[in-house]
């Protein structure tokens, strides 16, 4: 109890919790900005997001596309955060979920956590996964907290196209009828398909397919921030991001604890950006061959 000379502290405003609309992208991305900025500048790193445009167009195709859950937490009628969850494979992707930094730290964050994990559960996937920023202490703690595992370490990569072949190796644009031999390598990979979201990167033009003796051994969706990779061995993936024409976004993620292939991206002239955590929760195989996550897992 307060003393009578301290003033009891106010009530905080309820939250509320809904679907996010695809006219919510402008506030939705200009907090998503704002709070990647805040934080990253206040550990010396580079923010995720180049600039408010970037982060409500990301937001705009998310809270549009069918197979994204999206949502918005609102405090007195007003936008505070936002969350996501990819549902375009058996295992969930979750991000990026942001928080106005005005009121951040007053349990929001876990509000829009709770209702994508809850989701989750209604939707029977066999998983979900995330990324975060390893030097984000706040976030280390509440994901795990809300019952997600540390994984893997990882590290974004950025630098000038290669421009090289690797031997015995021959990249390719992906197409429709790559599908099944790709999700043959996710599955070899990683024990589940990620068929969605590479469909949707065919039909975008930006996935890839590595062949071997004449036969799929790799593909990426793209070799991006957002882009994932999964190869039947190393090769396979230095094969694609040799090809690669950019590196869009902050980079590549790549494994640390693939020792070899961070190796060979570092002897290439690829740089490191900031290092990051993979953590999941429900399905998970530890990965067979080699493999980039996306952001979002």
């Amino acid at each position: 109890m307060p003393s009578a000379s301290q003033p009891a502290q106010a009530a905080r405003p309820a939250v509320t919790i809904r679907r996010a609309a695809p006219e919510d992208a402008p506030v939705c991305g200009t907090i998503c900005y704002k709070a990647f900025h805040s934080i990253a500048i206040e550990h010396a790193f580079p923010p995720d997001m180049p600039s408010v445009e970037v982060a409500i167009d990301l937001l705009a195709g998310m809270f549009s596309h069918p197979s994204f859950y999206c949502i918005v937490a609102e405090q007195n009628g007003r936008i505070v955060g936002s969350n996501c969850l990819d549902e375009r494979s058996p295992v969930g992707g979750i991000g990026p979920v942001t928080v106005d930094p005005d009121v951040q730290n007053t349990g929001i964050g876990r509000g829009l956590m709770e209702d994508v994990i809850e989701r989750t559960r209604e939707k029977a996937l066999a998983g979900v996964r995330l990324v975060q920023a390893a030097y984000h202490n706040r976030s280390l703690s509440l994901y795990t907290k809300l019952g997600f595992n540390v994984r893997e370490p990882l590290v974004t990569l950025q630098g000038p196209p290669i421009g090289k072949h690797v031997e015995g190796c021959r990249v390719r644009p992906a197409r429709v009828e790559d599908l099944e031999a790709c999700s043959r390598v996710c599955m070899q990979v990683h024990g589940h398909d990620r068929g969605g979201e590479l469909a949707d990167a065919i039909g975008m033009g930006s996935a890839r397919v590595v062949e071997r003796d004449g036969r799929i051994t790799g593909y990426a969706t793209a070799l991006a921030f957002f882009g994932h990779a999964a190869g039947l061995a190393n090769p396979d993936i230095e094969a694609l991001i040799a090809q690669a024409e950019r590196f869009l976004g902050p980079g590549i993620l790549v494994p640390t604890r693939n020792s070899d292939l961070l190796r060979w991206c570092l002897d290439m002239g690829l740089r490191i950006v900031q290092p990051l955590t993979l953590m999941t929760m429900g399905l998970y195989h530890e990965p067979q061959g080699a493999y980039l996550p996306s952001i979002l897992y």
